[in-house]
């Protein structure tokens, strides 16, 4: 698979204020946003990573807005669950 095929993402927790849960899709970032997004993420804490296939782009982004939106609601998602979800999206 060509490296182009793939998104890499990380899904974290952010270190200031607010402790949120929020993803960052490395390979889209752009030069103006590139540097602040990933110091965020390197800032925060880090709980689960790897490479979507991007013909499955769209249904992946959902089930992680998903898993997101339970985090940040309080319920417990653990890194077992997150990958189980997102193993149909995914490539090595």
């Amino acid at each position: 698979m060509a490296q182009s095929d793939r998104i890499m993402f990380e899904i974290y927790r952010e270190a200031g204020y607010g402790r949120q849960y929020r993803v960052v899709y490395f390979t889209e970032l752009d030069e103006h946003n590139k540097e602040q997004e990933i110091s965020r993420a390197a800032g925060g804490d880090h709980l689960f990573d790897g490479f979507l296939e991007e013909r499955h782009n769209r249904e992946a982004k959902e089930v992680i807005a998903g898993i997101l939106d339970s985090l940040n609601d309080g319920k417990e998602v653990d890194t077992g669950q997150v990958r189980a979800l997102l193993t149909p999206y995914m490539v090595d």
